[in-house]
């Protein structure tokens, strides 16, 4: 079959389409965010950032998006078994934790003389 020419975009492996440049966050791991959409949605309570998948725009937050995965027996657990864990949601449904202010906040970068540091636009704070 002769090959297709034409704009069709590279696909890798999960439906990660391949890009050019790598996008770039204000969310970091280790950070504390709110979720402000979806059914953990609670803007009162700041939770940790376990990864980032930057290709795919999605973060993993700890205690949020809790699905049950069956395992099969293996040398480390012969007893197999269900476990709960995180699956992670999109970067547009988390907000960053604003320590000093008590509330999530937009972020904006400032430019340094070498590389960026995130400053809280409610408080003024940087974020470290």
């Amino acid at each position: 079959m002769p090959p297709v020419w034409g704009c069709i975009a590279t696909t890798l492996k999960n439906n990660i389409v391949k890009q050019r440049f790598q996008p770039k966050f204000n969310i970091k791991k280790g950070d504390n965010v709110v979720v402000i959409a979806g059914d953990d949605k609670d803007r009162s309570k700041p939770r940790k950032v376990l990864a980032v998948y930057p290709q795919k725009s999605r973060v993993l937050v700890e205690g949020v998006n809790m699905v049950t995965k069956h395992l099969k027996p293996n040398a480390q657990n012969p007893q197999g078994g269900i476990v709960q864990e995180e699956a992670s949601i999109h970067l547009s449904n988390v907000m960053l934790w604003d320590a000093k202010a008590k509330a999530p906040s937009r972020i904006k970068r400032e430019r340094l003389e070498k590389g960026f540091k995130r400053v809280s636009k409610k408080s003024g704070e940087e974020i470290k």
